[in-house]
């Protein structure tokens, strides 16, 4: 491991100009003690805009996809004219008419087709971070400090999963060396596109919600990095939502496996894959906030001390998709593989599962704007069962909600599980669903969305996470 940081900044620390000189300041004091590569957001809330945009595009919406086109180009030549000085701004400028021109070419084959194919969708949606990189590597320049704009497409090799890829670890190293080390020896900034990448073949892809962190991580390991730093506007992970839990606490430390659960399970900090290309290597993660440049963050380390529960988070846009069988002639572990394996060729990620061990019927949790696709591809796979009525008709429930208790230490907390539950209960919520995994890191439970926040209050409580405790 040698003296590399990678730093990643999210959308709200690219948000504006003030942002991003913000940005360029934390990368010059880091550029003293290290050699420093950055990986950019698009702008705060650009990328759901692009997304509307194609939407839009899909529906035929041609007055739509000109408008949204226009006020992403506004905001973008606006945040350049704020940013840079007079004589620095027109070869930027010329940069974004023509990152402007690419998504508008895409947008118009998507209105041309009345559809939008995954690849399409993919190249249009990395203009945001490639728009985001181009400000950002002219304010480093502006301030004095060498720095290139360089598209993730040209390093970060992917699979072919368009819209949630994984990347290639091996190719990906090879590309990081022979672009980005280099560039660093010789005293520059790379500023790397998050979210995309491409295929060996280069198409390109990107690599699913709040790709960003995901991509930081990977250059990191790609790079053995000595440490990642992940830029937010929160001060770290905390031990609840703030907004729902006042008195919740910033964490100082937690380990890899505890912060990728806290993110699987709804936490913000974090995008979900971050951890996995930085356990082999064992580099650290620091969580920190741009807007508080004071506060310490949270530290995240391979290994740690157990305490018992450090976190509880939730997830309110969820729903519960129950199965069950109507005839003793299906056999109910096949049919659990079945639509486990129904719901991975449909690239649904299943939040929690449950099931009973007598009737054979069984439940899972899935993200509620995924219920539509899921339905969609167990109706194909069940097809010949439904039509017999050999399965009860998929029901879903989708008012729910998601909480879920983190801690490595549980395990050694006899009956925590039980006042959990009896915290919960006290609030008048009812459990619909329970799970907990074999390594009893995490404790996921399903209640009725109305009662989720109240019982979020209560475990916090109850397990002592707060200031006041």
């Amino acid at each position: 491991m040698n003296d590399i940081l990678v730093m990643k900044f999210g959308g709200t620390s690219m948000g504006s100009a003030d942002r991003m000189c913000i940005a360029a300041q934390i990368c010059a004091d880091a550029r003293k003690h290290s050699k420093v590569t950055i990986v950019v957001s698009a702008m705060s809330k650009i990328t759901d805009l692009l997304l509307s945009t194609l939407r839009a595009a899909e529906e035929g919406d041609q007055e739509g996809v000109k408008e949204n086109i226009r006020i992403i180009e506004a905001r973008h030549v606006e945040t350049c004219r704020e940013l840079l000085p007079p004589d620095r701004q027109e070869r930027v400028l010329a940069t974004i008419r023509g990152l402007i021109e690419e998504f508008e070419r895409i947008s118009s084959g998507i209105l041309m087709l009345a559809e939008r194919p995954p690849r399409s969708v993919d190249e249009a949606l990395a203009i945001g971070e490639r728009l985001s990189a181009a400000l950002m590597a002219a304010c480093l320049e502006s301030s004095g400090i060498a720095a290139i704009a360089i598209n993730a497409r040209d390093v970060v090799v992917t699979d072919s999963v368009f819209g949630n890829a994984s990347p290639r670890m091996d190719l990906t190293s090879e590309k990081a060396a022979k672009l980005l080390l280099p560039r660093m020896g010789a005293g520059m900034i790379p500023v790397v596109t998050g979210f995309n990448g491409a295929t060996v073949d280069n198409k390109p892809t990107t690599l699913g919600r709040g790709g960003s962190d995901f991509s930081a991580s990977i250059l990191a390991s790609a790079l053995n990095a000595r440490e990642l730093w992940i830029w937010t506007d929160v001060d770290g992970i905390m031990s609840a939502d703030p907004r729902l839990v006042p008195d919740a606490a910033v964490l100082d430390i937690v380990t890899y496996r505890e912060a990728a659960e806290l993110a699987y399970n709804g936490a913000k900090v974090l995008h979900p894959r971050t951890i996995a290309p930085l356990v082999e290597k064992g580099i650290p993660v620091w969580s920190k906030n741009s807007f508080n440049l004071a506060a310490p963050g949270t530290k995240i380390v391979p290994h740690a001390e157990g305490v018992g529960p450090r976190a509880v988070t939730s997830m309110a846009n969820v729903a519960l998709i129950s199965i069950e069988p109507a005839s003793p002639a299906i056999q109910g572990t096949m049919l659990m593989g079945r639509v486990l394996e129904s719901l991975g060729r449909a690239n649904i990620e299943v939040l929690a599962f449950t099931s009973s061990s007598y009737r054979q019927s069984f439940c899972f949790l899935i993200r509620k704007d995924e219920v539509d696709a899921a339905l969609d591809s167990l109706k194909a796979e069940l097809a010949l069962e439904l039509a017999h009525e050999y399965v009860h008709p998929v029901e879903v429930n989708d008012n729910v909600g998601l909480l879920a208790v983190v801690g490595e230490g549980m395990a050694g907390h006899p009956g925590l599980a039980g006042r959990v539950f009896t915290a919960i209960s006290a609030e008048q919520v009812n459990i619909i669903a329970i799970a907990q995994g074999s390594s009893e890191l995490t404790i996921s439970i399903v209640v009725r969305r109305d009662g989720l926040e109240r019982a979020v209050k209560a475990v916090h409580a109850e397990c002592k996470m707060g200031h006041s405790q």
